[in-house]
């Protein structure tokens, strides 16, 4: 059942992958807004008891709507989890961006580039020189394939119905609505809900460095793996990205996320240096990824089937 919903999930984004991102993040959007608006005092515990709102909410929504559906119809709960794995994760909605940069470095056409990464990062990207661009790309591509697809798969994977999915989804929402600012009353507020998504993403995060590393180069993205982790165990990016600059033998790291110094003590930005055909490079490793976790689940539910 899960392997179909995924496969099912991976075809309507063929077919229309971003309508239910405007979606959800529209109502998210408002969500977050509502709740910070009700409970954001500057404390910790406020914004303990607003994640546990906004998130809990969420998920005993989607979970029980699944069971409800479930005793009438299996065939009903596994379109409701079908639905919800589509409003969760997205696959194509973030690839526009990289195949517009991605053609216009291949055309020359750098400035365009750079405008079309400021469009998606949200922050200048004047002075970029094509390597960098080609770099700071390949970044958004991995981190954004592991918050919007493989992080959603494996906590489809772990709960039941529907429930993970939502978990991962609406905790990230919240950690990089609220956990991100730099002013003192909200980052207070915003504590828990960054605390609690690092815990949740733990699992998720080693489990797409795993995937990197096997369908790539696995010695040099054990090796960075272990010393991103060595240094910031809780970094999940940190971890997802040193293990895909490993896997295609890059150098990656030039970005906010892990910057100069970290860069160079996690090896992060050890290898070559990226360019356009790094970038084809990058979406190969994405696709043999995301092949292998089809795989996988092809095989346990043939092991199930024997079982049974």
């Amino acid at each position: 059942m899960i392997l179909f919903s995924l496969l099912a999930v991976l075809l309507l984004e063929q077919l229309q992958p971003q309508p239910s991102l405007r979606f959800v993040e529209k109502n998210m959007l408002r969500l977050s807004a509502f709740l910070e608006s009700r409970f954001n005092a500057g404390e910790r515990r406020y914004g303990t008891i607003a994640w546990l709102l906004g998130v809990g909410v969420l998920v005993l929504v989607s979970g029980g709507v699944a069971v409800a559906l479930a005793h009438l119809n299996p065939l009903l709960a596994w379109l409701w989890n079908t639905l919800i794995l589509y409003l969760t994760m997205g696959f194509r909605q973030f690839s526009h961006y990289y195949t517009d940069i991605r053609l216009a470095l291949r055309m020359g056409k750098v400035d365009n580039a750079r405008q079309l990464l400021a469009e998606w990062r949200g922050v200048s990207t004047d002075g970029l020189s094509s390597s960098e661009i080609a770099s700071l790309a390949i970044e958004e591509a991995l981190c954004a394939a592991h918050r919007q697809v493989f992080g959603v798969v494996a906590c489809f994977l772990l709960l039941p119905g529907p429930c993970g999915a939502v978990l991962y989804r609406a905790s990230a929402f919240f950690a990089a609505s609220w956990g991100t600012r730099d002013d003192e009353e909200t980052a207070a507020f915003g504590s828990f809900a960054r605390r609690s998504f690092a815990i949740i993403d733990w699992l998720p995060a080693r489990l797409t460095a795993l995937s990197f590393a096997i369908v790539g180069n696995f010695e040099d993205a054990f090796y960075r793996w272990r010393r991103q982790a060595e240094l910031r165990p809780d970094d999940g990016l940190g971890i997802v990205l040193a293990s895909a600059a490993g896997a295609q033998g890059l150098r990656l790291g030039t970005s906010a996320r892990v910057a100069g110094e970290l860069a160079e003590q996690t090896g992060v930005d050890g290898g070559d240096g990226a360019h356009v055909d790094s970038m084809d490079s990058t979406v190969g490793l994405l696709w043999r990824a995301l092949v292998l976790w089809i795989l996988l689940l092809l095989l346990l539910g043939l092991a199930n089937l024997v079982g049974g």
